[in-house]
């Protein structure tokens, strides 16, 4: 008679739901985090078929970091999670690399155990120094404090939502091998919104969208995108904090549904010459006490004195701000004008080719979309940037037919980005001068990696040293 050895926990997909969007809905609410903690402790504490808790952070330029802590060890040592900052790129030099995990205990998920594994929970945690205050570096930290003193001053909350576009390409850890192959695979080439039931693209959405949904997302509509082999899921829009926190999952579970199925899951802006490119378009609002800021029956586009004067602060630093919608030398191939390019600095209700559109909105869903975002970019400081650039950012004084009608560019390649970017006093003040300049240094240390003049084909090189591909042994032997 065989006896079960494992006893952990697993969760059908509409438990999942449920229980997510519950934590959800306390976010939501801003129910006390010293409350959340106690009842996510209690709960760890008594249900025993948890094995590991994995605490999630984010780099600089934006990748997710995770480790899993025995749950009995970080219910013992919740307050003191420390790690080395000096092999997280971007992070603390050498001598001073120790850091801290501070676990935001509201921002918890239960995981699907098929894509996870069982017996495992997910929380995302602030990074701080030695002597627990914030650390610079870390922009979901930035997003969290500036969101909360929004809310603190006037009850104001910032609302994101995004459309991320990824490709599904043959093989496993296809951008690792680029560099051996020279070339992505398709697996589709149906186009818009067009694939069998059971292909092999609609079988990597349909599990992929299930398990967002599964954990709280508030799914909206998913379908192939445009180019072959290209994908596109959308979720609800959240408050900025748990809006940047879900595009990081996003990326996760679609890799990681990829790999279960043989596949990558890339959001290389530009993997392929010759087709669509992928975007990651940003929408944004501004609500105090229910009511949209954004929206204005009577007002141009339907959008408010408020909502243009944010367009304009944006438009105003586009230039500044680019490298930190567009961070990789592969995000300037995809800002070019053949494919619907969001390259023209300037706002618009109908030109897909400008920076920032204007959608057709109602009370509800006034709100400005930035589509030059990219989605290899870091979330956290795309939010953040955009919002206080918005918000603070200087103004061009112009009219808002003259925001309409004048067209500039944003920089096609990446070391007219980085120059805008380091000699901006605009950026200096919101970044701070440390992370304004670690930030260019890791931009030109992939740059000058890959070849200065893009041309008309993907070069190994701006895949190979990607800052998403996980591929540190290629980097240290450059």
């Amino acid at each position: 008679m065989e006896t079960a050895l494992r006893d952990f926990l697993e969760i059908p997909y509409d438990k999942l739901e449920e229980m997510n969007l519950k934590v959800k809905e306390d976010r939501i609410n801003k129910v006390s985090p010293d409350k959340v903690r106690e009842q996510q402790v209690k709960y760890l504490t008594d249900e025993k078929r948890i094995k590991a808790v994995t605490v999630c952070f984010s780099d600089l330029e934006g990748r997710l970091h995770m480790l899993d802590y025995d749950k009995k060890f970080l219910l013992k040592s919740a307050d003191n999670l420390t790690f080395d900052g000096s092999s997280i790129r971007g992070f603390s030099a050498q001598q001073e690399s120790d850091l801290r995990l501070n676990i935001d205990w509201p921002a918890f998920y239960w995981l699907p155990s098929d894509i996870f594994g069982p017996g495992k929970v997910l929380v995302f945690a602030s990074v701080q120094d030695r002597d627990g205050s914030d650390y610079p570096a870390d922009m979901r930290g930035q997003l969290k404090k500036y969101g909360e003193a929004l809310y603190a001053k006037d009850k104001t909350i910032c609302h994101c939502a995004t459309e991320i576009e990824g490709f599904l390409f043959k093989g496993r850890d296809a951008e690792r091998h680029y560099h051996e192959t020279g070339k992505f695979e398709f697996i589709s080439t149906g186009g818009y919104y067009h694939s069998l039931p059971g292909d092999a693209l609609r079988a990597f959405i349909d599990h992929s969208a299930e398990a967002q949904r599964a954990m709280g997302f508030n799914n909206e509509k998913d379908h192939p995108e445009v180019a072959p082999s290209q994908f596109e899921m959308n979720f609800s829009y959240a408050e900025a904090l748990i809006a940047a926190d879900q595009v990081q999952l996003y990326k996760l579970l679609c890799r990681q549904v990829a790999a279960q199925q043989g596949l990558t899951a890339s959001f290389l802006p530009k993997p392929v010459t010759g087709v669509n490119g992928n975007g990651m378009h940003t929408n944004m609002s501004l609500n105090r006490g229910n009511k949209n800021l954004f929206w204005d029956k009577g007002g141009q586009d339907g959008l408010s004195a408020p909502g243009w004067d944010f367009i304009d602060r944006i438009l105003t630093s586009a230039n500044d701000i680019c490298l930190t919608l567009n961070s990789s030398v592969n995000a300037y191939r995809r800002l070019d004008p053949h494919y619907e390019a969001p390259n023209q600095i300037k706002a618009s209700a109908i030109n897909r080719g400008a920076m920032v559109r204007i959608p057709l909105g109602n009370e509800r869903s006034a709100r400005i979309e930035v589509r030059s975002v990219a989605p290899d970019s870091n979330p956290y400081l795309v939010f953040y940037t955009l919002l206080r650039t918005g918000l603070e950012g200087p103004q061009s004084g112009e009219d808002a037919e003259a925001k309409k009608t004048r067209t500039r560019f944003l920089p096609d390649n990446v070391f007219d980005a980085i120059n805008k970017f380091k000699s901006s006093s605009f950026v200096t003040n919101l970044l701070g001068e440390h992370v304004q300049t670690k930030f260019a240094e890791l931009k030109l240390a992939q740059a000058e990696r890959c070849p200065k003049q893009l041309g008309s084909l993907i070069k190994p090189a701006e895949v190979q040293f990607h800052h998403e591909v996980t591929n540190q042994y290629l980097w240290n032997i450059f």
